[in-house]
């Protein structure tokens, strides 16, 4: 439960009715959040004791279950079926495919290219020639015929240019400009100062229309609104966000004091259960439960399992003789059919037996011993 406090917050100043208004609404407030918090806290402790004892294990069952029927098959499937037909395929695919289409690239393909790059720089060559040694002075030729063709043609165009530009400047040119100079700058003049005179007028009529409709409109509408909010709508603004701010600060201050009493009721009832069902189930355990253990070990648990060390060291022991004369009977067995067992020849050492140890100094191998 969360019980801290806000932090606190700047005093502003209050007036007679906020506090008029808090102690009512804050006692209101309380009687109807109590029993809100009561059954919030308890809802909490249900739903936490639910969700440690039933749902966790059932999710992690069906977590278990989930993993058993869909994800350990498809593992198992992928992994002992679907692998190795793969890699069946794979190598199938290989021998089948493969191998034969590199054996085709590499001796069947690659020749026949080499064929057709042969092939083709000879026609290429061919063609290098004919370039070289046909077509280039062809092209020369024509080139030089062309020059002297372009040059002839420059020299009659230049005149004609000539005389037809003479004739468009005197007869377009020279009296579009005076046509323009004398007639339509006037006109134009004229018409630009009517057009100005007239925009002007009507700026005047639109401007007075204007400031006509705005004191209209401000005596019909501004005026009226202003003062319908300057003394109507704002103090009721005021008021209604003092009791909003009282109801705010009224719940919260209301939640922490039923978070407290939700906590004190809680104690008492975890304290009722303790000393009711806990305390004298523990008593039982202890004054009666637990001597009646120990007089049980004590007499019966310790001396059984007393007697079950004693049969089981007697039963091995038991056991370990029957091998030691099993294991004498089967050699008895062993000598009579087969006699006895040759003893092994002492073999001569060819190091001296006694001696200490091999020094630089001293013979004592086999071949310079004395």
């Amino acid at each position: 439960m969360d019980l801290e406090k806000p932090p606190p917050r700047r005093q502003e100043p209050e007036g007679c009715l906020v506090v008029a208004i808090r102690i009512p609404v804050r006692i209101v407030v309380l009687v109807l959040v109590v029993p809100v918090r009561m059954v919030w806290d308890a809802l909490v402790v249900a739903g936490r004791f639910l969700n440690d004892t039933v749902l966790r294990p059932l999710g992690r069952a069906l977590l278990w279950f989930g993993r058993a029927l869909f994800v350990w098959p498809f593992v198992a499937l992928w992994r002992y079926v679907v692998v190795p037909v793969a890699k069946g395929l794979a190598r199938l695919g290989n021998v089948l495919f493969v191998v034969p289409a590199v054996w085709l690239y590499r001796y069947a393909l690659t020749p026949v290219g080499h064929a057709c790059a042969w092939v083709a720089r000879g026609i290429g060559a061919g063609l290098a020639w004919l370039y070289a040694r046909v077509l280039t002075p062809i092209g020369h030729a024509v080139t030089w015929v062309l020059k002297g063709l372009g040059t002839v043609l420059a020299v009659i165009g230049l005149g004609v240019f000539g005389v037809v530009a003479w004739l468009v400047r005197y007869l377009l040119v020279v009296p579009a400009r005076w046509a323009y100079e004398w007639i339509l700058t006037p006109v134009g003049r004229a018409i630009a100062w009517c057009a100005k005179g007239l925009v002007r007028l009507v700026s005047t009529v639109v401007t007075g229309i204007g400031i006509a409709l705005y004191w209209t409109a401000r005596v019909l509408f501004v005026l009226p609104a202003q003062a319908l909010y300057r003394w109507v709508l704002a103090p009721v603004g005021r008021a209604l966000a003092v009791v909003g701010r009282e109801i705010r600060d009224a719940l919260a201050h209301a939640w922490r004091v039923a978070g407290r009493i939700s906590l004190a009721v809680g104690r008492f009832l975890a304290n009722l259960f303790r000393w009711i069902f806990v305390e004298p189930v523990r008593w039982v355990y202890r004054t009666v439960l637990t001597p009646i253990g120990h007089v049980v070990r004590d007499t019966v648990l310790r001396p059984v399992a007393e007697a079950a060390r004693t049969v089981g060291r007697a039963t091995r022991q038991a056991l370990a003789a029957a091998r030691e004369s099993v294991r004498q009977a089967r050699a008895d067995v062993r000598r009579m059919l087969f006699g006895e067992p040759k003893q092994r020849e002492a073999v001569a050492r060819r190091e001296p037996p006694g001696r200490g140890t091999r020094t630089l100094g001293s013979s004592t191998t086999a071949l310079t011993k004395d």
